[in-house]
């Protein structure tokens, strides 16, 4: 799922967003509750018209952002208080607020108030908010306004524990609830800790249920998630790569700043179907990132976007196919982990 923050991919359409191949999109509720505020997109027929998007679309929670405010905020039983990172205002979010922000918004997966421990973190602090995750969850469903046309998911917590997270895959199974999701990942866990979590904690989540795993997007973490059981991803990686110039190539990552694109003019990948590939060639390409035209931050995040997708569709198309370990054997070697969205930080 291509991030759109702000109800916006940044630097495309939604026309160009549907050329990709993108299916769903996530936006994000705290940003949005922020600005402009869910009472303007409600009245505006809900993120699906007040951004011009007619596929699925999914909305997180705010979680996230109540971790890497972690300067800013004070976490108890009733919720958190933060100060916004706009104007410094004290603004309080709750599982019951966030729930009936993501009603008005009208995403159709909306997900439930959750603490994301950081990383590292003791087994009772994880504990903690692995149970506190779990309260809110309750609290959500409760506050659930939309139930037949928006589908509320469950977050399993617990950090790098085992126990922990078997114990919340659990806890949340008992409920029966439209999707599931891993979080509390990619929060500056070594990659092989990452992969032990997934591979340990999907096969746990009930068959037959959307699972999905919050905030990957490398090919690596892709195809192992996919292999452990999960279904869904997002990740911001596609368009920030292209806002440093970063390109993916089948598997591989190249700089569109180097020397050697100058003057060549081939398409960045013959056999990609994206209008970037199709109408540009690589010594252009270079030609608007030394420039520093904008347009270079649309076409590299148009082919990124079409790579991705591309790909997520060619691991649907193994699995049918019976030949997962086969086409994608590569990516699957446990020594090697999961590659970490670290990096472009």
């Amino acid at each position: 799922m291509p991030v759109g923050t702000t109800a916006t991919v940044k630097g495309i359409t939604p026309d160009q967003l549907r050329a990709t191949g993108a299916q769903m999109v996530l936006a994000n509720t705290f940003h949005l509750h922020l600005q402009p505020g869910e009472d303007l997109v409600a009245s505006a027929g809900g993120l699906h018209q007040f951004m011009g998007w007619s596929g699925p679309m999914l909305t997180d929670s705010g979680g996230y952002q109540v971790f890497s405010l972690s300067s800013l905020r004070q976490i108890s039983e009733g919720g958190v208080v933060f100060r916004s990172p706009r104007d410094g205002r004290l603004i309080e979010l709750t599982p019951e607020k966030a729930t009936r922000i993501q009603n008005a918004l009208g995403a159709d997966v909306i997900m439930a108030f959750d603490e994301c421990p950081p990383f590292p973190a003791s087994q009772a602090q994880v504990q903690l908010a692995t149970e506190r995750t779990y309260r809110w969850l309750e609290r959500c469903l409760q506050a659930h306004e939309r139930p037949t046309d928006q589908a509320l998911f469950g977050i399993v917590q617990g950090g790098t524990y085992p126990q922990l997270r078997r114990q919340a895959a659990g806890s949340l199974a008992t409920l029966d609830l439209p999707g599931y999701a891993i979080g509390g990942v990619s929060v500056g866990e070594p990659g092989e800790l990452i992969a032990q979590i997934v591979r340990s904690t999907a096969p746990l989540l009930p068959w037959g249920k959307p699972r999905y795993l919050m905030g990957v997007g490398t090919y690596r973490e892709i195809v192992q998630a996919v292999a452990a059981g999960v279904d869904l991803f997002d990740c911001v990686i596609p368009t920030r790569l292209a806002r440093h110039g970063a390109v993916l190539v089948r598997g591989e990552r190249w700089n569109i700043k180097n020397a050697c694109f100058r003057a060549d003019l081939t398409p960045l990948d013959p056999s990609c179907p994206c209008y970037t590939c199709q109408n540009f060639t690589r010594a252009y390409l270079a030609h608007l990132w030394h420039c520093r035209e904008f347009l270079v931050y649309t076409l590299l995040s148009i082919h990124n976007l079409t790579e991705l997708v591309g790909f997520t569709s060619r691991l649907r198309q193994a699995i049918l196919a019976d030949r997962l370990g086969e086409e994608f054997g590569e990516w699957l070697s446990p020594a090697q982990g999961l590659e970490s969205e670290a990096i472009l930080s």
